[in-house]
């Protein structure tokens, strides 16, 4: 798992509260086995028409073309578990989410592929609303290790999050990542089981 650290990225708009995993990768694409290649049908029942893009849909706009942040609103993530919806933001480019708030699975998931929810004062994230309309091609710098959201224009807002989880993602290290860090510990237990057997 790639490790974050800074990630300094345009921000995208969702501007929806309780957005549900079936939004965010349908049912109907969920039959690959790889983390792979769900970016292109995400949101995919609002940002196409006919399979074409959705010219009122805000993520379409040229503007937020690359956007790596996903700003959106309360309670992201609700709905089934489905660890896909994470998988399908990455394979899109998104790297952290800011909201309000989030579905405790959804929330989870995000760290063992990766990426950031940050939580940050429904205020905030209105400021930061209002800021990204007003401003084309508006960008934000997220410091996992100083914990804060910064703009270039001076806006700072500080974020939380566990020191476990905080260390996780600053090392890239997913649940296998954390258990070979213990493989020395393993072996060493393993042979001196394999001596008490034989």
């Amino acid at each position: 798992m790639e490790p974050f650290k800074v990630l300094e990225g345009i921000v995208t708009l969702l501007d929806l509260p309780n957005v549900d995993t079936d939004q965010i990768i349908p049912k109907q694409f969920l039959k690959r086995i790889e983390r792979t290649g769900f970016g292109e049908f995400l949101f995919y029942d609002w940002r196409f028409v006919g399979g074409r893009p959705n010219p009122n849909f805000e993520m379409n706009a040229e503007r937020f073309r690359g956007a790596t942040i996903l700003l959106t609103r309360a309670n992201f993530g609700c709905g089934s578990s489905r660890e896909h919806a994470p998988w399908a933001l990455c394979d899109y480019g998104i790297r952290a989410i800011i909201a309000p708030s989030y579905a405790d699975i959804f929330y989870n998931n995000c760290f063992k592929n990766g990426m950031l929810p940050v939580v940050l004062s429904a205020e905030a994230v209105e400021t930061l609303f209002v800021k990204t309309r007003k401003t084309p091609g508006f960008q934000l710098t997220i410091d996992l290790e100083a914990q804060q959201v910064k703009s270039n224009d001076g806006l700072c807002f500080s974020f939380n999050v566990e020191a476990h989880r905080r260390d996780c993602l600053l090392n890239g290290l997913d649940d296998i990542g954390q258990t070979l860090k213990q493989e020395k510990k393993i072996a060493e237990y393993e042979e001196r089981h394999r001596s008490r057997i034989f």
